[in-house]
């Protein structure tokens, strides 16, 4: 297998080479080791039984998430994990309707894999969707492609019911998709930005119910002679004022004293109402976007890769999405595997934000800017 180490994209967040999404691990890892995960199971087909999200007030940052009495069954399932695999501590839970997150600390040394422990799980939450759900206590196939007629028949008077409930496979008795997701934690804050991440869930999903224009993705949007994937605010394309962001990608005084002028006039143009477009390939475009997002400025952003399905912006594009201050662009299909960008690319994304844009960077600009006499070479 070849290696396959964790690459940040900007505007993406770190990803991995996907192998089929929630199947895959982190090669060369010890699963069995002391170590702190992150795990997310997906209910399967997506379906919305573990929870409803309610609000104590009309603002976001009242969303919480009212368990159903399976999904409080799954929680009570995931605290008592260390019951049977004592090496385990639960450190967090955040029941979804659709899905969960949950935060474990394998403290010392296990017997068995990772993945011994979230079957374990599974099955005391198959029990309870079969009692609740399906309404059977009978162990029913574990898979699809099994043969199920004796299920099919225990299941007569119940199964039609469960379909109504919204289950997507009633006969095979099975609440989660196969497989799981971990994020391995051990980097400087990791943790404490995923607890943050986990709790801040239900005020996302909120803000997403909220704003479904905003988070669908657009699969063949046409803008000039160019057709991008887009997701956020498609009307930042029409505003008036369109600033180029484009800076040299070395770091040499003379470009870093640019960059850093360059920052201080983008920012100022966009606190006057100007929208950013960027394509985010060197350090000093990637610093004016974060700039950019934390001051709450709109922004376009060109992605060399397309969006995978069920994609949702992370941290700070998150919020920008939401509140219509960002759109991303990709002129390019999603991809699976790590690809390094091409010269060609850059080039060509950094063509594409001069033609999006109607105020382009030009080097008369840039030397203007840097204190020379504006047109000398």
């Amino acid at each position: 297998m070849k290696s396959n180490p964790a690459i940040y994209v900007e505007g993406v967040g770190w990803r991995r080479e996907r192998v089929a999404s929630l199947l895959r691990r982190l090669k060369g890892h010890d699963y069995q080791g002391r170590c702190i995960y992150m795990i997310t199971l997906c209910t399967e087909g997506r379906q919305p039984l573990l929870g409803r999200l309610m609000r104590r007030t009309a603002a976001v940052a009242s969303a919480y998430i009212e368990p159903t009495e399976l999904g409080s069954e799954v929680e009570r399932c995931w605290r008592e994990i260390p019951k049977y695999y004592p090496e385990v501590s639960v450190l967090a839970i955040q029941v979804m309707p659709d899905h969960i997150h949950g935060i474990l600390f394998v403290t010392h040394e296990m017997a068995v894999h990772l993945g011994k422990v979230i079957n374990g799980f599974k099955v005391g939450c198959n029990r309870a969707y079969r009692r609740l759900v399906l309404g059977s206590s009978e162990a029913m196939p574990q898979k699809q492609g099994q043969e199920d007629r004796i299920g099919r028949q225990s299941l007569a008077g119940s199964g039609e019911g469960a379909k109504q409930r919204g289950c997507k496979h009633p006969e095979h008795g099975m609440l989660f998709a196969p497989g799981y997701h971990d994020s391995v934690l051990r980097g400087k804050g990791q943790l404490e930005n995923m607890f943050r991440y986990i709790a801040d869930n239900p005020r996302r999903l909120a803000m997403k119910r909220d704003n479904p224009q905003l988070f669908r993705v657009v699969n063949s949007l046409k803008v000039g002679d160019r057709t991008f994937s887009a997701i956020g605010n498609q009307w930042l394309l029409e505003h008036p004022i369109r600033l180029q962001v484009r800076c040299h990608n070395n770091k040499t005084p003379e470009n870093l004293r640019l960059i850093a002028l360059q920052k201080e006039y983008f920012l100022a143009r966009g606190r006057e109402g100007g929208v950013l477009v960027s394509p985010c390939i060197s350090a000093g475009e990637k610093e004016i976007a974060r700039a950019a997002l934390e001051e709450k400025l709109p922004l376009i952003v060109l992605l060399e890769n397309g969006f995978p399905p069920l994609y949702k912006p992370p941290g700070q594009y998150f919020d920008a999405c939401c509140e219509g201050r960002l759109l991303m662009l990709a002129p390019w299909a999603y991809h699976h595997e790590r690809r390094t960008i091409s010269r060609e690319q850059c080039q060509a994304l950094n063509s594409m934000s001069a033609a999006l844009s109607n105020e382009a960077w030009t080097t008369a600009f840039e030397q203007e800017l840097l204190g020379y006499t504006s047109g000398e070479e």
